[in-house]
């Protein structure tokens, strides 16, 4: 099933300010919260969709991405792990949106979803944090991309410790609420004005928004939750990527600590030169050389293509520089059935180097009116010819 734009998620124009994004998203996100709608699958849905569509659109970085590629740019065409912000579930947009509300977190202590609510929040204020993003480069031949491909890739990163599970602790009975803030991971602060009194929220310094206290760390991770290791990933590339576009798989970066969300994997997409195709934009070219017989005689030619070999027939006659063109041999457009087409350049090749038998037959073509050069009036260079083409 395709996903819906991020624009028309949120309601807003692709031109939207910032503000009018973040405003968007903040009255989707009061209107569809599972505390204002609970057990209501629907509704906890449209709230995971809008904080989707506000993390790409409030980036500067994804937003073009996404503009130029659409939801591949993201990831959100590829699997292995979710790409974008498919794998996000609850904790993931209250610890990374809930302070678009004004608080710290899903509707902690002294958030506005504390009034709106009653007080009651599924995260209690509490702050997750998240690990370190990842980056790594895929190189891909030119037929991975046309095709699309997965990769396994080793990874060497910090894993949650197998230990303790991530929490940092030595085991169970040495995590404690924390004295502080009472588990809600934040502190109020009443403080005097002019006005009157004023109360404002903080992450607890003790805990920091963790709500939680170790008395025993771990031994193998020293309280830390995470170590040094490897793990192979499995990478779905879509069809269609281009040199330099980023991709990204959500909770695949690097552990965080004392159990919280895993960074991100961003993946840098190389693409590795081909023998004899290049490639321009979703098409893709061929220089095919031929003698000045065969181009006199016209032949049928075999031409690499990036599925393999083709047929094509050179008619009596052909220039150098004429141009030809095989529907749909190209690449694939992301996130769409139009495929690029293959472009074959044909150029004359000459002999270098005659015996005296080849040089008296030419001797004697040379005489013959078919073989004076005529050129006409409206011959065009080959770089005219290809600028008209892709145009």
């Amino acid at each position: 099933m395709s996903k819906r734009d991020f624009y028309d998620i949120l309601g807003v124009a692709k031109n939207a300010s910032a503000e009018e994004i973040k405003k968007a998203y903040r009255k989707l996100a009061i209107k569809y919260h599972p505390d204002k709608n609970p057990d209501d699958k629907a509704a906890e849905d449209k709230f995971k969709e809008a904080a989707e569509a506000y993390e790409v659109l409030s980036s500067p970085e994804k937003k073009q991405r996404y503009d130029q590629y659409g939801h591949a740019g993201v990831g959100g065409a590829a699997g292995g792990g979710g790409y974008g912000s498919g794998g996000m579930n609850m904790e993931d947009i209250f610890s990374q949106f809930g302070d678009i509300f004004g608080g710290g977190g899903s509707g902690g202590s002294g958030s506005p979803f504390d009034s709106f609510f009653g007080g009651q929040s599924r995260s209690s204020g509490r702050r997750v944090t998240k690990g370190s993003n990842l980056r790594i480069k895929v190189k891909l031949t030119l037929e991975e991309i046309a095709n699309g491909t997965e990769k396994k890739i080793k990874v060497n990163k910090q894993i949650a410790c197998k230990t303790c599970d991530g929490s940092g602790a030595k085991d169970k009975s040495s995590v404690s609420t924390c004295n502080t803030c009472g588990g809600s991971g934040a502190v109020r602060r009443v403080t005097n004005t002019i006005l009157g009194q004023m109360q404002t929220t903080a992450t607890c310094p003790t805990c920091h928004g963790s709500g939680q206290q170790i008395t025993a760390k771990c031994n193998a991770c020293h309280g830390e939750g995470s170590v040094r290791g490897e793990e192979t990933i499995n990478i779905n590339i879509p069809a269609g990527v281009s040199d330099g576009m980023q991709l990204s798989m959500a909770g695949k970066g690097n552990a965080a600590p004392n159990g919280g969300i895993p960074g991100d994997l961003i993946i840098l997409i190389e693409e590795l030169p081909h023998e004899t195709l290049k490639r321009e934009g979703n098409n893709i070219v061929y220089d095919l050389h031929v003698s000045i017989v065969d181009a006199a005689l016209g032949f049928s030619a075999e031409v690499p293509t990036i599925d393999g070999k083709a047929k094509i027939k050179i008619e009596p006659g052909t220039q150098s520089g004429k141009l030809l063109r095989l529907k749909g041999k190209g690449i694939p457009e992301i996130n769409s059935y139009h495929r690029g087409d293959e472009i074959i350049h044909v150029n004359i090749w000459t002999p270098k180097v005659l015996n005296a038998e080849e040089r008296g037959i030419l001797e004697k073509l040379r005489e013959s009116p078919n073989f004076k050069p005529q050129p006409g009036k409206n011959d065009k260079s080959f770089f005219d010819k290809m600028k008209e083409y892709f145009e």
